[in-house]
């Protein structure tokens, strides 16, 4: 548990393009981007497919170079043009679309994957603490096609958690579920990064879920911040282009 009486900045992203290079020609993908993220705070980065959203979460994972500006974690610089620290030392958990975990694992050993280096004793011990954390401790001896689409989703979430990192990056780790698990488990992975002070990013196109889920939102279309602000910043915005993008039925689904 982290404390979170004074909060500080965890991410802080400056001036960030993105891209590849094609035939001798940059191709930009993300351009002039800049936000920040406090310790304890959960934002979505909302907007529709190929807009640039999972790009700029595999850029803070270390998985995508930096072009032109920076991306720091914790008043340390992780990316910028012609240096990245590798993704193994960023202490950045991430949840993926496909659960991505190991079929001949069962639970308890997908969960403890990233625990290696640590005694047997203490590994055991904080996978037990992180199935029990995620609500699928009677499990831990079954294997992954056992188990539902959210059970499945839940345990990539406690092996996301168990080396505790600093940042949680979720990359749509609620689409390929139906929709009352995906707003149940949404809901309930919300309670649980609050519960633990975690800081963590979430990469949707689904409204209803950015505004239920998020303390920030970040809308990117064409590889643009559109804007970024508190849910309650959009629902009350003036700004016609705001208004019109927002949809009706969002404004039910911020309830707190």
């Amino acid at each position: 548990m982290k404390n979170l009486n004074n909060p500080q900045i965890l991410l802080e992203v400056r001036n960030l393009k993105l891209g590849y290079e094609v035939d001798n020609k940059f191709k930009t993908i993300v351009s002039d981007l800049n936000f920040d993220l406090k310790e304890g705070e959960i934002a979505c980065l909302l907007g529709p497919s190929g807009g640039g959203k999972t790009t700029v979460l595999r850029s803070i994972a270390g998985f995508e170079p930096v072009y032109e500006g920076s991306i720091n974690v914790g008043g340390k610089c992780f990316s910028r043009k012609g240096e990245m620290v590798p993704p193994e030392r960023r202490q950045i958990g991430m949840m993926f679309q496909d659960y991505a975990l190991f079929p001949h694992l069962d639970i308890k050993k997908n969960v403890s994957f990233g625990l290696y280096k640590l005694p047997k004793s203490e590994s055991k011990e904080i996978t037990k603490d992180m199935l029990n954390l995620v609500g699928l401790s009677e499990y831990k001896d079954n294997y992954p096609h056992e188990l539902s689409g959210g059970q499945q989703q839940r345990v990539a979430l406690a092996r996301a958690l168990a080396p505790n990192p600093k940042l949680l990056l979720l990359d749509e780790p609620f689409s390929n579920l139906d929709v009352d698990t995906r707003e149940k488990l949404a809901l309930d992975v919300r309670k649980i990064l609050k519960d633990q002070g975690m800081s963590a990013i979430l990469v949707t196109h689904n409204q209803v879920e950015a505004f239920a889920f998020a303390d920030k939102i970040g809308i990117i279309n064409d590889g643009k911040l559109v804007q970024w602000g508190t849910p309650e910043s959009f629902l009350q915005s003036t700004d016609e282009k705001i208004k019109s993008y927002i949809r009706k039925d969002v404004a039910q689904a911020y309830d707190r």
